[in-house]
């Protein structure tokens, strides 16, 4: 996959960043985390700019959360639940996935959108119950811009301070997102622990 990224960006530069981007958010299973760090990796070997390479990977998050917004808003949770249990095996995904998006966008709103969009895996499903929702698309637009902005800039600027040392920043992008993973395995058990425990005082009472 690195020398697919790699001859992409080579060959059509900003553009290449844009298009990886959004399949990135259109497809969950590709890596940002890969994307964007060798996006900034490249602005050391190329003439590609590290503000543009920013703006370009921005522009595909938005266009990519959009494309889903506008297909949830259309269909509606039933055909998208249909849709993913029929196709959920080649995007990796379940009907339970989209639950839960729903659920935790129907908990916190707004900050969801915004939050979920530095969060690896559930960046791009947020888009989806954000449309469902109906949620007004000029707040979903400016905090998925903010959101994907400080993510794309974090990422983007490790692999370019690190430049030649890209294996570095791999692993540095790697060990970031393993912590992430354990904080959300944290609050998932947090949770499912609480909500059992007020479950087991509702039937003693």
């Amino acid at each position: 996959m690195e020398a697919w990224i790699t001859n992409v960006m080579n060959e059509l530069g900003y553009l290449g960043v844009f298009f990886l981007i959004m399949i990135e958010n259109l497809f969950p299973p590709i890596p940002s985390e890969l994307i964007l760090t060798f996006g900034g990796f490249m602005t050391t070997i190329s003439k590609l700019n590290v503000v543009f390479v920013i703006l370009a990977a921005t522009m595909g998050s938005v266009v990519g959360a959009i494309i889903l917004y506008s297909i949830s808003l259309y269909f509606g949770k039933e055909r998208i639940k249909r849709f993913v249990g029929k196709y959920g095996r080649i995007l990796r995904l379940k009907e339970e996935d989209i639950d839960k998006a729903e659920r935790f966008f129907l908990k916190y709103g707004g900050r969801a959108v915004f939050f979920c969009r530095m969060i690896p895996l559930v960046r791009s499903l947020i888009s989806i119950p954000a449309g469902m929702a109906r949620m007004p698309f000029r707040q979903f637009i400016w905090l998925t811009t903010l959101g994907s902005l400080i993510w794309n800039t974090v990422l983007i600027g490790i692999g370019a301070l690190l430049g030649e040392s890209f294996g570095k920043a791999a692993a540095a992008v790697d060990q970031v997102s393993t912590v992430i993973y354990v904080i959300i395995g944290i609050v998932f058990i947090a949770c499912a622990a609480l909500f059992i425990k007020k479950r087991f005082r509702g039937a003693k009472d």
